[in-house]
């Protein structure tokens, strides 16, 4: 697949690869629903319009900015709130024709031109707790080395903060162990490879950061982040349920901000003796700008530069390799000793946490 779309013809290729991800991804609904918007682009809609002109509209690439999966959300959203029904058969995949899905994608679109458009601003919120596992698989390969077992975790493009909340879930992968037994939230990916070593993790902190954080305790809010969540994928669902309700117990700790300036003043604080400074993120690298990448990669750098063993830094991302399209869970460490920026490949795991294929 090409990562620059010029085009309206380009946009009717980015529709489809990104219904053919979709559906490669156990969503085979969902990837209807993204197919049908390739019939949208010869209408007379608003929604279409902004589609099929989206470079000329937004200056943004339609696969790097998710379009698709924002106006998926978008008409998800709709059956969620009662004001759109007529999807609900597509979703639970008695009406799966391609032909008459496009048709009840443009009666829905007709009936809710206006209600779409803002789907159309911001990319996709898809906070998924089952990428904490590699998060966490991560923290035990830190501590394994050495690097730990004390962490104060830092998250970019946090969203809802349902990853922030990774202390509080259990977690079982490959067959060890993590987290409080009695947690409501599960995370038991499909194990590929060797199991992670068996170490001490201890989260002293977490927090994050987000340009448009979304409060998983206003009903509201919670309901256009699940909005994102394909409706096919229950046992998503089901984690979504369950982090709201930890949510509700305790909110994350996640500020507005942008994540450049956000990173260059978290370096800029003092770092407590033996507590392992880590920034993560997980498939948001793509919707930061590229001058705000370079930001942040320098400080990240520069900080690097001056950690200790007493002091150490940890830069952990679960990112898309934009050659293959892998997820990959790579780390980097600085300690002012043997570890000195490599970057390490410790595996590639499914977008939202199905599976996870552990190299280590």
């Amino acid at each position: 697949m090409a990562d620059d779309f010029m085009g309206s013809s380009s946009v009717a290729e980015g529709i489809a690869w990104q219904a053919e991800h979709v559906a490669a991804n156990n969503a085979p609904a969902t990837a209807r629903v993204v197919r049908a918007q390739l019939a949208l682009l010869d209408g007379e809609t608003r929604v279409g319009h902004t589609l099929r002109d989206w470079h000329e509209t937004r200056g943004s690439q339609v696969l790097e900015g998710a379009v698709p999966l924002r106006l998926a959300g978008g008409l998800y959203y709709l059956h969620l709130t009662g004001a759109e029904d007529a999807l609900w058969p597509v979703y639970r995949q008695e009406v799966t024709d391609q032909a008459a899905v496009d048709a009840l994608v443009l009666q829905v679109v007709a009936r809710h031109d206006d209600a779409l458009l803002p789907w159309f601003d911001s990319p996709p919120q898809t906070n998924e707790a089952g990428r904490s596992a590699s998060f966490m698989a991560g923290l035990l390969w830190l501590s394994a080395q050495g690097i730990g077992p004390r962490f104060a975790l830092n998250e970019l493009g946090a969203s809802a903060g349902i990853n922030t909340m990774m202390a509080r879930y259990f977690y079982d992968l490959g067959g060890v162990l993590v987290g409080p037994a009695a947690s409501p939230m599960r995370i038991k990916p499909e194990w590929r490879g060797p199991p992670p070593p068996s170490a001490p993790v201890e989260i002293v902190s977490i927090k994050g950061c987000d340009q448009l954080p979304q409060n998983l305790a206003d009903p509201a809010s919670a309901l256009r982040i699940k909005s994102y969540v394909w409706p096919e994928n229950l046992d998503r669902i089901a984690r979504m349920d369950a982090a709201i309700a930890l949510a509700a117990e305790r909110a994350p700790d996640v500020v507005q901000a942008d994540a450049a300036d956000w990173v260059e003043a978290l370096l800029a604080e003092p770092q407590e003796v033996g507590i392992v400074r880590v920034i993560h993120h997980s498939i948001v690298w793509q919707y930061i700008p590229t001058p705000a990448q370079h930001r942040i990669t320098h400080a990240i750098e520069v900080a690097g530069a001056a950690a200790t063993p007493e002091r150490p830094l940890v830069w952990m991302s679960l990112e898309t390799n934009r050659a293959t399209f892998a997820h990959e869970l790579t780390v980097r460490v600085w300690d002012g000793g043997e570890h000195k920026g490599a970057v390490h490949l410790l595996g590639a795991a499914q977008a939202h946490g199905a599976w996870v294929a552990w190299e280590g």
